[in-house]
């Protein structure tokens, strides 16, 4: 997945338009419009991970 910011509707048209240029015969993009407002409204579901325990590494000596 890539992402861009756009400050506006015509500068998206524009990268839209280039992406279709560049398109290969038989290559498959698909491009998704958000405004900031909908960016903003995002919300993100984690679940819990579960944490090893990290043991530390042999400390080594110099002297």
């Amino acid at each position: 997945m890539y992402v861009r910011h756009c400050a506006s509707s015509e500068n998206a048209d524009a990268h839209i338009k280039r992406v279709k240029s560049f398109l290969p015969e038989h290559g498959q993009v698909g491009i998704l419009c958000i405004t900031d407002k909908q960016f903003g409204n995002i919300e993100l579901f984690y679940g819990k991970k579960i944490q090893g325990v990290n043991t530390p590494g042999q400390q080594l000596e110099l002297f």
